[in-house]
């Protein structure tokens, strides 16, 4: 479930969820919205899961 690797991902790294939804996919919204149910279609999975893993690397996870 991609709200379950969110939240995991914003409590590893210390992200409010407005900066995380700005940064991977341009919504200030996204996490908020998910946590009401928002179905995110492919696309935008794949960018929240790209941001992650891009991330990630970038700090050395």
């Amino acid at each position: 479930m991609l709200l379950r690797a969110v939240e995991k991902f914003l409590r590893e790294n210390g992200i409010p969820a407005t900066r995380f939804g700005r940064d991977s996919v341009r919504d200030p919204r996204l996490v908020f919205d998910l946590r009401r149910g928002r179905e995110p279609g492919d696309r935008m999975r794949r960018r929240v899961e790209h941001f992650m893993n891009t991330y990630r690397r970038s700090v050395g996870q």
